[in-house]
């Protein structure tokens, strides 16, 4: 069992992956072992247009709402966490599935209407070819190339789940506090080296923070590593120590709507918005990262790149598993 991968092209700040994948095995967050067939061209034949479609869909969504590539793109991590990236967070409540979306720890996720719209335009092409998680996947990775982003080639060929439970999306999507150590520990389980775990925190460029993760940095004292100055600011705009809505945020760095290096660049100067980002800023191990990816933009898009592809790529349903769902909120 084996897989191997090889760089063929790197040019500013965009890393072109391919990958030959041969059957290996790839453990998700519930423990899942599956053999994964993922090829680049899977759709090359099937659905020639498809990534077309994906791109032309997404870039109308975006026009009408900028935040559409921080809710993908979180979306992706969220389902790829629980169970495998198999769309099992698109699954409604009904029968035996108990909707990941009733978890507390999703409760900002948003966006599945942009999926759906993709969705519906895949399969008037291409009707029963693509499944719902392969169009998380390039939906997701379209976004940050929209956003500013590298360029990223991710592999398809993933199948649907069958199954959802809200339970397990309790289980094992991490807090905002999760620790340097978990966080290692949570990203080295998928294949990825230090700094693609360090890197796959700087999606944490996009969008916005949640007064509901903040609130234990700021009750019932302000934790000093915020500083006086941030530590105010979030006060100002955190100032219950039970938030009145869950929609009340905070942007997560100064450039919430592009993909970049500013969120290193923020944490590096003692501006990181949850418990994980101060951390990371100054633990021993990944402290050095913080600072390289804050002064090397290009560098930072080579190595989320890899790492993306690798999230992308944990406990897929390939082959016969799974199915490909018409509607994705729907088993067949």
């Amino acid at each position: 069992m084996n897989m191997e991968a090889k760089m063929v092209g790197l040019q500013g700040g965009n890393v072109l992956l391919a990958l030959v994948f041969g059957v290996f095995l790839l453990i998700s967050g519930r423990g899942r072992v599956v053999s994964t067939e993922l090829a680049m061209d899977y759709q090359a034949n099937a659905c020639p247009n498809l990534e077309q479609l994906v791109m032309n869909t997404l870039s109308a969504e975006i026009l009408t709402d900028p935040t559409t590539p921080a809710a993908l793109l979180r979306l992706l991590f969220h389902d790829c966490q629980v169970q495998g990236c198999d769309a099992s967070i698109l699954l409604d409540s009904g029968g035996p599935i108990s909707s990941e979306l009733l978890s507390e720890k999703n409760f900002a996720i948003r966006k599945l209407n942009a999926i759906d719209r993709i969705k519906s335009a895949v399969e008037a092409s291409c009707p029963g070819t693509v499944s719902c998680a392969d169009i998380i996947a390039l939906a997701a990775r379209d976004a940050v190339r929209l956003s500013g982003g590298p360029t990223i080639a991710i592999p398809l060929g993933r199948r649907d789940s069958m199954t959802a439970n809200n339970v397990l999306a309790d289980q094992f999507l991490p807090s905002a506090a999760i620790s340097v150590d978990l966080m290692l520990n949570l990203f080295t389980a998928k294949g990825m080296t230090m700094e693609e775990a360090v890197a796959m925190l700087g999606a944490h460029t996009l969008g916005v923070g949640h007064c509901i993760n903040v609130v234990n940095r700021l009750f019932p004292q302000k934790e000093e590593s915020l500083g006086i100055v941030y530590g105010n600011f979030l006060r100002l705009n955190c100032p219950t120590a039970v938030p009145l809505t869950n929609i009340t945020f905070i942007p997560n760095d100064l450039s919430t709507l592009r993909f970049d290096n500013q969120y290193f660049k923020d944490i590096s100067n003692g501006r990181g918005l949850f418990t994980i980002d101060s951390a990371i800023s100054t633990d021993p191990r990944t402290a050095p990262t913080v600072s390289r990816f804050a002064n090397d933009e290009k560098y930072f898009f080579q190595v989320f790149s890899s790492a993306f592809v690798k999230l992308s790529s944990t406990g897929v349903l390939t082959g016969n598993q799974g199915q490909i769902r018409s509607n994705c909120h729907f088993m067949n």
